[in-house]
């Protein structure tokens, strides 16, 4: 058995999700510039997190959901874990995002699992917090271990992908590093780096 990780934002989908959901109550440009600062790996990724997610206080789930549900996914993304899958890979999904956008996801790419943080919501109104499994810096590194231990797979069957700084705690549990139009932060710690926008060229490195 192998076992292919992947980040969600900006890597299996076009974009960050909480940009998507800033879009829709004019605050893109403070999202993204604390996004950017997070990925970059200026700021603590937790406290970003916490940052963001306030900032959507008093949003309709309906909305948030509805938008989740038709988040644009990169190109080839589909066809790259399908292709995995019949090497034999087990492919999973950790993101720093959401379960609002990772659940509906895995339904059209086919992932095998996912991993994320969750929204919390009272009476149908997003309350500006949030828990999860993926809230720190170290979190993706962690879980990668686990799972590893879980399925007895080692580094050398195990390739990670990414493109921010909260992804960098893959990489050591990971023969195959994979930098996708990736932060200088990430690409320095990778030994396989694609600057085009197609996951597909993953495969090429298989």
């Amino acid at each position: 058995m192998k076992l292919a990780v992947f980040d969600f934002d900006s890597t299996l989908m076009e974009g960050e999700t909480l940009e998507f959901l800033a879009r829709e109550y004019n605050i893109e440009p403070l999202m993204k510039q604390i996004t950017t600062e997070a990925m970059e790996g200026k700021i603590d990724f937790f406290e970003s997190l916490i940052k963001r997610v306030a900032l959507l206080k008093g949003a309709k789930e309906e909305k948030i959901k509805q938008i989740c549900e038709n988040l644009p996914f990169t190109k080839g993304a589909k066809e790259t874990v399908s292709e995995l899958k019949k090497m034999g890979y087990k492919v999973v999904c950790f993101s720093g995002g959401y379960e609002t956008a990772t659940i509906p996801a895995q339904k059209i790419l086919g992932y095998d699992a996912q991993f994320a943080n969750i929204l919390h919501f009272k009476e149908g109104i997003m309350t500006g917090m949030l828990g999860g499994e993926m809230m720190f810096s170290d979190s993706k590194g962690k879980m990668l271990k686990k799972i590893q231990n879980l399925l007895n797979i080692d580094s050398t069957a195990t390739i990670a992908v990414g493109d921010g700084a909260n992804d960098l705690s893959m990489f050591p549990f990971a023969d195959k590093r994979v930098a996708f139009c990736a932060k200088p932060i990430l690409k320095s710690q990778a030994n396989i780096i694609i600057n085009n926008k197609d996951l597909t060229e993953i495969l090429n490195y298989i």
